[in-house]
C-alpha cells in the first residue's frame, strides 16, 4: 500500500495533480505542493476522529457506502463533478469542524496558491482520499476501529505513524478543547515543534 509520498508520485497521484492543476488554474508545481500540505491535514484530522468509537464507526460506514473506491475508476470525471465537490465540502465540514476556511488559508500560505484555489483543491482531494481509503479498506478487509486507525497511519507513512500517535496528546496544545487549531498551527510552522508540523517537513521538503 502506498504512503502519501508514494501515492503522489504514482500514476494515480500524477493524474490527480495534473487534473487538479487544470481545474483550479494553478501550475502543477504549486498544485503538488498544495496537495502535499492538504492531504496530511485531512488524514491527520481523520485519524484523530477515529480515536473515538463513534468516529471510527462513522468512517467505516462511509467507506462501505458511496466512498468505496469506485470514484477512482474515473478520476478525471470525479474532479470536475459538482456533486462530488459538494460531497467534498461536506467531508471537510465534518472532519474540520467548520474550520475548513482556516485550513484553506494554511494550504494557500504553504503552497503559494490563492485561498479560493486552496478551498477548491480541498474539496477535490477530500473525496479522492475517501475513495482511496475505501479501496484500501476493501483490499485489506478493514472492519474495526483499530484497523482503520492503522490504515490511516500506514498511508501517512512510517515516519508519520510515530508522529501521528502523539496527536491526542499534543494537538490540543492550547487547552481549548479543539484539536484542529493545533493541527493548523503546526502545519503552518506555529508554536509547537514536532507532531504534524515536522511530519509535513519530513515528507514533503524535497
Amino acid at each position: 500500500m502506498a504512503g502519501l509520498l508514494d501515492l503522489l508520485n504514482s500514476d494515480l497521484g500524477k493524474t490527480l495533480v495534473n487534473n487538479a492543476s487544470s481545474q483550479i488554474g494553478e501550475d502543477k508545481v504549486k498544485t503538488a505542493s498544495a496537495l502535499s500540505t492538504a492531504m496530511p491535514l485531512i488524514l491527520g484530522a481523520m485519524k484523530n476522529n477515529v480515536s473515538t468509537p463513534q468516529g471510527a464507526d462513522g468512517l467505516l460506514n462511509a467507506l462501505s457506502g458511496k466512498h468505496d473506491g469506485s470514484l477512482l475508476d474515473n478520476l478525471n470525471g470525479m474532479l470536475g463533478n459538482n456533486d462530488v465537490l459538494s460531497d467534498g465540502a461536506g467531508i471537510l465540514g465534518h472532519i474540520f469542524g467548520g474550520k475548513q476556511q482556516t485550513v484553506a488559508n494554511v494550504v494557500s500560505k504553504k503552497s503559494g496558491i490563492d485561498v479560493s484555489s486552496a478551498m477548491n483543491l480541498l474539496q477535490m482531494v477530500a473525496p479522492f482520499i475517501m475513495a482511496y481509503l475505501g479501496k484500501q479498506k476493501r483490499a485489506q478487509n478493514v472492519n474495526n476501529s483499530n484497523e482503520i486507525s492503522d490504515l490511516l497511519g500506514n498511508i501517512l507513512g512510517n515516519g508519520a505513524e510515530k508522529e501521528q500517535s502523539l496527536i491526542t496528546k499534543i494537538l490540543d496544545a492550547d487547552g481549548d478543547g479543539s484539536v484542529i487549531d493545533d493541527i493548523i498551527g503546526m502545519a503552518a510552522g506555529g508554536k509547537k515543534k514536532g507532531g504534524i508540523g515536522s511530519l509535513l517537513g519530513g515528507l514533503f521538503s524535497k
